[in-house]
């Protein structure tokens, strides 16, 4: 069994490192009411897990009924066929429409049932960045019409992909990377409960699961189960690194070579291809630069970008204008 599974909270309180939220959501599951939710963050850090728990703990037994996930990154990959295949909404969907309207259709379906043993349900639409623009203007007034009986959860890496007037009818949530401290714990417990001993065997290849996790408890519990399961020396370096790490790594080469037009499309590949956020991006550029070409200029304009970027602004302008600096002010 996969520890990631394994360890998955199954309750707000099992939910690490994001104090602040939980109380919101505890406070909301003790109240009984709940607000729309945009819930923000890298991955691993507790979304799903914090949005399960908070079901759990509002419907108890009933939480499976009461609650729909739909994974809006992989339906508008494959498409009609996603929906075809899911039992859920055989009796809604139809072959002769397309994605949007069968969508529509049955996100109004299931925000307007009243819930038999509870005041609303709860519909988490997870990667709502992947949404069109077209279906998040649609479902603005969705989540008007039927806040009596259902109430949305958006959750998403990306919050720039979120629209301005579907964004303002949430009440905003976000989760932040994980400190490595509380990483190299967690990781220590599940260590003493898994495979007790090996914590002296293992040695430094904990830190650098640690470091190689950049605040991911996710990929840091299954780096862990990978090292300990193959045996030291595995080449937990190599395993670690990432295909966006590699990507990233040809960005930081392409702004050196001065070529703005294969360092913006190569950019484009990370936000859109592999769905990073701009927070995510920036890590990722981090590291590469760390590999690459360390230079202090460079992370001031990270910097800079990480900072407008908090102030929402929008990832792509951001980025483009962050390589034209780096190009300008470092490779020129």
């Amino acid at each position: 069994m996969l520890w990631i599974e394994k360890y998955r909270p199954e309750s707000l309180g099992g939910v690490v490192g994001q104090e602040q939220v939980v109380a919101h959501l505890l406070r909301f599951a003790t109240e009984r009411s709940l607000p729309h939710l945009l819930v923000t963050g890298p991955h691993g850090t507790g979304k799903s897990a914090a949005i399960e728990g908070l079901a759990r703990a509002l419907y108890g037994a009933g939480w499976v009924e009461n609650t729909t996930v739909l994974d809006a990154t992989s339906l508008f990959v494959q498409g009609k066929a996603s929906l075809a295949s899911d039992d859920r909404f055989a009796h809604l969907y139809r072959k002769d429409e397309g994605l949007s309207v069968n969508f529509k259709r049955i996100v109004r379906w299931y925000a307007s049932l009243q819930p038999l043993d509870a005041r609303f349900k709860i519909l988490v639409l997870e990667g709502a960045h992947s949404l069109p623009r077209e279906i998040q203007q649609a479902l603005r007034r969705t989540m008007e019409r039927y806040s009596a009986t259902c109430r949305f959860v958006l959750c998403t890496t990306n919050p720039s992909g979120i629209i301005p007037a579907l964004g303002s009818r949430c009440l905003p949530l976000g989760f932040a990377p994980l400190e490595p401290a509380l990483v190299l714990a967690t990781l220590g417990r599940i260590l003493d409960a898994e495979a007790p001993g090996k914590r002296e065997e293992i040695g430094e290849e904990l830190e650098f699961i640690v470091h190689a996790s950049g605040g991911d408890l996710r990929k840091a519990t299954l780096l862990l189960q990978v090292l300990v399961e193959s045996g030291k020396g595995v080449g937990m370096a190599e395993i670690a690194t990432s295909e966006t790490g590699n990507v990233a790594l040809q960005l930081v080469r392409a702004m050196r070579a001065g070529d703005n037009g294969l360092a913006q499309r190569t950019a484009e590949s990370l936000l859109i291809d592999y769905g990073l956020s701009g927070k995510e991006f920036l890590r990722e550029v981090h590291r590469a630069v760390r590999q690459e070409y360390h230079d202090p200029r460079i992370i001031r304009i990270l910097g800079e970008t990480d900072a407008s970027l908090g102030r929402a602004g929008n990832s792509f302008v951001q980025v483009n204008a962050m390589i034209a600096r780096i190009i300008g002010e470092v490779f020129t």
